[in-house]
């Protein structure tokens, strides 16, 4: 027999095994009409689907708007925030009494980081060829009671949010506009140590008495009367009682918010 003749070596990489490149793309000439060119023919269609998804995006950023609030506040305690939507079913997750407060470690890792688990071990518990959802118990009843978690945590958040009072809260005031009233304070006065010096007035007011969770008191049209029996008994969102002093304090106060008015 011939040296070399009908002998191969394989895993030689001078020798080509059939006759044909490993690298060599397959002729797709037998399938016509069925494949198309990546440039420039399908890159042109990913190109024209890619800016009219832009150009809409672009047209809905113009119609509506982001919904811009006030900067934010740190001294204001009476804010209420409010995740993305993605994060509602989350957020109504830890108003309930085992997984907010003492137990809030079930609300915020527990839970999620079971949700978590059953995803990352789903390959391992459902090892069949089956793909049909009703030939997988386990994998569907997983999905369905996660879905219907998320779907009712999610509505249960809108629903019982105070929308008209978090658009208030929100709202670009004239304080964020620098537009105040033009109102002198006088610091030396006694009611101004004693407006300070009370901490659910100024985390309402402002420590600038320009507002912060509550109304402006700059350029306010109240009498001192009127004022003291604000105080005392409250009004709209301000509890009854919050001061804490004695009756001649009250009075000063009274008649030191009551001076606030805008200069004429």
């Amino acid at each position: 027999m011939q040296r070399g003749k009908g002998m191969k070596f394989v895993g030689d990489s001078r020798v080509k095994a059939n006759g044909r490149m490993v690298n060599q793309p397959k002729d797709y000439s037998e399938y016509p009409g069925k494949t198309e060119a990546f440039w420039p023919d399908f890159l042109l269609k990913e190109w024209m689907v890619g800016a009219v998804f832009l150009i809409g995006y672009l047209l809905l950023t113009v119609a509506h708007p982001s919904p811009l609030e006030g900067p934010a506040d740190p001294t204001n305690a009476s804010y209420i925030p409010l995740p993305d939507w993605y994060f509602l079913f989350l957020y109504q997750l830890l108003k309930y009494t085992y997984a907010s407060g003492p137990y809030n470690i079930i609300g915020a890792i527990i839970i999620p980081g079971l949700a978590i688990g059953a995803l990352i071990l789903m390959p391992f518990l459902d090892k069949g060829p089956e793909r049909r959802p009703s030939k997988r118990p386990i994998p569907t009843a997983l999905m369905v009671l996660a879905v219907a978690a998320m779907f009712y945590l999610t509505w249960e958040s809108v629903v019982n949010h105070d929308w008209e009072a978090a658009k208030a809260q929100g709202a670009i005031t004239d304080k964020h506009l620098g537009l105040l009233p033009d109102v002198e304070i006088d610091e030396t006065a006694p009611g101004y140590e004693i407006y300070q010096a009370q901490a659910s007035c100024v985390g309402c007011h402002g420590g600038d008495l320009a507002g912060a969770g509550g109304p402006m008191l700059l350029g306010n049209e109240l009498t001192a009367e009127e004022v003291a029996e604000v105080i005392v008994n409250g009004r709209g969102g301000m509890p009854a009682g919050a001061f804490q002093g004695t009756d001649e304090e009250l009075q000063q106060l009274a008649e030191f918010i009551a001076s606030l008015k805008e200069a004429e």
